[in-house]
């Protein structure tokens, strides 16, 4: 009798949660539409599932396929290791056979075991949205979309804590946990819940344990990151006027997130297009060009300025660059008042048309920067030009804004032909720099930084390549003696960003890391990740040196010498894994 009544009360129980939950207020939030996955899996026995919402706590190093199940070890517990003021990510994935599952997901406050709290917001809930892919095959080049496999990437990070999940769907949830700077030194626990409407309710225990040391605020990072910014392609995306008030509301949290990433520099469009057509929304001028009748020249810097400063608002503060003196094609524009119309002319570097525009336009450039306290942090940046282009234009710039300097992309191995006018240099991936000239940069106050492009297929940031990849970057850094990283592409948006990445002369995701309306991707925060660890060594490696604690120090440059490769290893994911433990490791001996 006892048994049948402990049976009914728990059976009674279960129902009073069932039915709480199918009472619950299940309001989905508003999102946009997925694309058609243009290659389902048809192998996969989704009717051998148990009922009901399936969910796991997962890594970070997978990116999940919609249609298949997910291959993993169920577990509902999640731990992690963090220093005040970083960011770590989580995992966590749901997949169903059955049909529309609505839920609801949350956190708990973070508690320790001393009674200190941590507000449940500094856990940021993500529903992982797929975007149409491709594959690298041969990299770079023109690209018919029906000569390559696509399929659907796991990437884009809605910010949003509810979602209805269709039947034979895997779902991944990414969880981003920023510790505040303040925090004190413990183990920290929280529930993550997932209500299911019509279901049990599910959930997951999270503990992070806060290390007593602080990492800086991105501003003060030393990794000098430069992700070129498209402020056209947030125009053109929510049909706003350029540089109209929308506009300006529409860029400033998507630039304040790469501010937030460590960002030290802004990129500026002195002419139109600098780099040709080779993005969907070209670059307009920031500038505006006017030749007077009398052939004098004026310049309009009102939208300059006003990039320029918002970005420093925001954060990014260190170097301007400013593209191009020798564009792609050598074309340029500007508006003839004789002619009263736009013109576009060729001028080669060293013609006598070139010097006739460039000019002017320094000395003028040059006193107005003065005026606004920028000349000493502005560079004429150039990307891939030829050393010839490269000689006759500097022999210009030397000789009307030596105090610029030059920030430049060299895919030609060509850096010691100038070696004391290149104050940004950035290399290709896996092209050598001698250590000596390195060190001299650096003793010169110069930055030397490398870059990936779709030459490349590892490491990446393609919207299929493994996460890790993004990780990794930050450690190579610190490997091959890099003081940080350039990619060409922060926000060069496709026509349709959010359902596909694919564009038609590279890899799918080479021209954008970031999506509309400020969303993260999976990308993205690993590369944060990569470039936080790369802060963590910096510090370490200074006070194990202060404290003369050099088995430590040795054993530290041992690690990270790992990652001076060029080619994946098979264990990567392990590899970052262990030297972040590492990092930890060494941190808690320095307390």
């Amino acid at each position: 009798m006892k048994l049948i009544i402990k049976f009914l009360f728990a059976f009674s129980i279960l129902m009073t949660l069932g039915c709480q939950n199918a009472n619950k207020d299940f309001t989905i939030a508003q999102t946009y539409e997925e694309p058609q996955d243009p290659s389902p899996s048809t192998d996969e026995n989704w009717a051998a599932l148990p009922n009901g919402l399936q969910a796991s706590v997962t890594s970070t190093d997978i990116r999940f396929i919609r249609s298949e199940i997910p291959k993993i070890e169920q577990q509902n517990t999640w731990s992690g290791t963090a220093w005040k003021g970083e960011r770590t990510s989580a995992q966590v994935v749901l997949w169903s056979k059955d049909s529309l599952t609505e839920v609801n997901t949350k956190f708990s406050e973070f508690k320790s075991d001393s009674g200190e709290t941590l507000p449940s917001e500094i856990a940021k809930i993500n529903f992982v949205k797929y975007v149409i892919t491709d594959e690298y095959a041969e990299g770079c080049g023109y690209r018919k979309p029906e000569d390559y496999a696509a399929s659907l990437a796991a990437d884009a990070l809605d910010p949003i804590t509810s979602y209805a999940i269709k039947e034979q769907e895997t779902r991944p949830i990414w969880i981003t946990i920023d510790v505040p700077a303040n925090a004190k030194a413990g183990i920290y626990k929280s529930t993550f819940t997932i209500d299911i409407k019509g279901q049990d309710t599910k959930t997951m225990d999270f503990s992070i344990r806060v290390i007593d040391k602080v990492l800086p605020p991105a501003s003060d990072w030393k990794f000098h990151l430069d992700l070129w910014q498209n402020p056209y392609a947030v125009a053109r995306f929510h049909d706003v006027e350029p540089w109209s008030n929308e506009h300006w509301d529409l860029l400033k949290p998507i630039m304040k997130r790469l501010a937030d990433a460590g960002q030290k520099v802004i990129t500026v469009s002195l002419n139109k297009r600098p780099w040709g057509g080779q993005t969907f929304d070209q670059f307009e001028a920031m500038i505006e060009w006017r030749k007077k009748a009398d052939g004098t020249w004026t310049y309009d810097y009102t939208i300059f300025d006003n990039w320029v400063q918002m970005m420093m608002d925001l954060g990014v503060k260190n170097q301007i660059s400013c593209y191009s003196m020798v564009p792609w094609g050598n074309e340029f524009y500007y508006f003839d008042e004789a002619e009263n119309k736009e013109v576009k002319i060729k001028a080669a570097p060293g013609t006598e048309a070139y010097n006739e525009l460039w000019i002017p336009f320094l000395d003028q450039f040059k006193t107005h920067l003065e005026q606004k306290g920028w000349n000493t942090i502005t560079r004429i940046a150039m990307d891939e030009r030829s050393p010839t282009e490269m000689k006759a234009m500097l022999q210009l710039l030397n000789a009307h804004a030596p105090e610029f300097g030059v920030s430049f992309a060299d895919n030609h191995k060509s850096y010691k032909l100038y070696p004391n006018e290149l104050k940004d240099m950035s290399v290709a991936f896996g092209d050598p720099v001698d250590e000596a000239d390195l060190v001299i940069r650096r003793e010169n106050g110069y930055i030397s930084t490398y870059y990936v492009s779709c030459a490349d297929d590892f490491p990446n940031t393609f919207t299929f390549s493994a996460p890790a990849e993004a990780t990794f970057i930050g450690w190579y850094t610190m490997a091959a003696d890099f003081d940080g990283f350039l990619r060409w592409s922060y926000n060069s948006w496709t026509e349709n960003p959010l359902q596909d990445s694919r564009f038609i002369t590279w890899p799918a995701g080479d021209t954008y890391i970031v999506y509309p309306d400020n969303r993260s991707s999976i990308r993205f925060e690993r590369l944060r990740e990569g470039i936080q660890d790369a802060e963590k060594i910096r510090i370490l490696r200074k006070e194990l040196l202060d404290r003369k604690l050099l088995d430590e120090l040795h054993h530290l440059d041992l690690v990270i010498a790992q990652f001076n490769i060029t080619s994946k290893s098979k264990n990567l994911e392990d590899m970052l894994n262990d030297a972040k433990n590492t990092l930890n490791i060494l941190a808690e001996k320095l307390n």
